[in-house]
């Protein structure tokens, strides 16, 4: 049975598979990386998010507390009842949304949980109607999988060039990586995650002086609304998350064959928002990174057992809620560049697979090279991200042909 076999979401689970047998070690590695990737890339933007609206320490640990919450628990539980590997991330350029529109302090905390309020309310409509899927559906294979490309290629990028600076760590984890391919397929990640823990350890880049393990305790803050708000918080919030994390996330799903319903995990990631925004959870969305780690082959041969790595991306991220800001002593503990080249190189087999998907069909060819150059470009006009418009690139590229040909009927 292939992964467009599995039933949708919203018809009812998938009877007859076992957790227990489908788990493997691949899948538990692959889920680790993914939440340790998930963390390391953007944990510090969503500290100064937090801190741009006053944020003390204990409101700081709130915030990594509830998305860390909600991320962990809307990625196991879809993930465990409808056996797909389905998961739920913060919003990377939401924080740094956030971090840049409160320069003059004119908002308060109050303000904040306000638009995160509205926001999720915003993800659960769109979600909850099915507007997102059917624009989704309006979106070229070809298309959609060059933007997840360019996504998964400009941030593979930085993992090569750690090799700059730790070029012993980076050479030699993808030497393991290459001949992991060869000799035993399925681990070889696993083999590059141990080889780059013991290399940081003999060269002394493993400074266990910085992990500190302390509970994390939730703090409320009563939400404030204000057209103000809503203007320059709530409406960018929206805008960024969606067409920077919503669509990319939902094209890793369509890529890996998987027929969960995006727009019904886009309205659960609203109601996660709403439940969580008075403990700092500014917004939740669709994974699209960290996802395609535990949906690429790396994972598993099989697709049918990729599920079992986004519960254990799920149950690495409540771990991480439960300790709060405490995990970011391994994050500091361990070299930045140990993380992005792994990052890297459990990316490549997405990376091939949705190069190969957007290049196949012809007639598409060239909308889709040019929606994987402006996506890996990584350039962001008016605050929108290079998700959105590569996508628009793409489809520009196909709507101008269509066009001309009906205006030459016309004459």
């Amino acid at each position: 049975m292939s992964p467009t076999d599995l039933q949708p979401l919203g018809r009812g689970p998938v009877r007859g598979r076992s957790l227990r047998r489908d788990v493997a070690l691949s899948t538990v590695v692959a889920g680790l990386i993914s939440s340790l990737v998930g963390y390391s890339s953007s944990i510090a933007i969503v500290f100064a998010a937090a801190r741009a609206f006053g944020a003390d320490d204990a409101m700081v640990t709130s915030w990594v507390w509830a998305v860390s919450i909600g991320m962990g628990l809307l990625s196991i539980i879809p993930s465990l009842w409808w056996r797909q590997p389905l998961m739920v991330a913060w919003s990377t350029p939401g924080a740094a949304v956030l971090a840049t529109s409160n320069a003059d302090g004119r908002f308060t905390m109050g303000d904040a949980v306000g638009a995160f309020l509205i926001a999720g309310v915003v993800f659960a409509v769109i979600g909850f109607s099915g507007a997102f899927e059917r624009l989704m559906a309006r979106i070229p294979a070809a298309v959609a999988s060059a933007l997840l490309a360019g996504a998964l290629s400009r941030f593979a990028l930085d993992g090569f060039v750690g090799a700059q600076s730790q070029p012993l760590i980076v050479i030699s984890m993808l030497v393991v990586y290459l001949i992991g391919r060869q000799m035993f397929p399925r681990y070889a990640v696993v083999a590059v995650l141990i080889a780059g823990i013991a290399l940081a350890a003999a060269t002394g880049e493993f400074v266990t002086d910085q992990l500190r393990w302390t509970l994390a305790k939730p703090v409320w803050t009563s939400p404030s609304f204000s057209l103000q708000g809503l203007v320059s918080l709530a409406i960018p919030l929206v805008i960024v998350t969606m067409a920077g994390q919503n669509l990319p996330g939902a094209a890793v799903l369509r890529s890996n064959g998987y027929t969960a319903s995006p727009s019904t995990m886009v309205g659960w990631s609203g109601i996660g928002t709403i439940v969580l925004g008075p403990f700092g959870c500014y917004s939740l969305n669709l994974s699209a990174i960290t996802a395609a780690i535990c949906m690429s082959p790396g994972s598993h041969e099989d697709p049918e057992r990729r599920y079992t790595a986004a519960i254990s991306n799920g149950l690495t991220y409540l771990v991480f809620g439960l300790f709060g800001t405490s995990i970011t002593g391994f994050l500091l503990a361990v070299p930045q560049e140990f993380v992005r080249a792994i990052a890297a190189l459990a990316l490549i087999g997405a990376i091939v697979s949705n190069l190969q998907t957007a290049m196949s069909h012809e007639p598409h060819r060239e909308a889709a090279a040019l929606t994987f150059l402006v996506t890996l470009s990584g350039v962001t006009l008016i605050k929108v991200g290079s998700a959105f418009w590569g996508v628009a690139a793409g489809m520009l590229a196909l709507a101008i042909p269509h066009l001309t040909r009906r205006g030459a009927n016309r004459r």
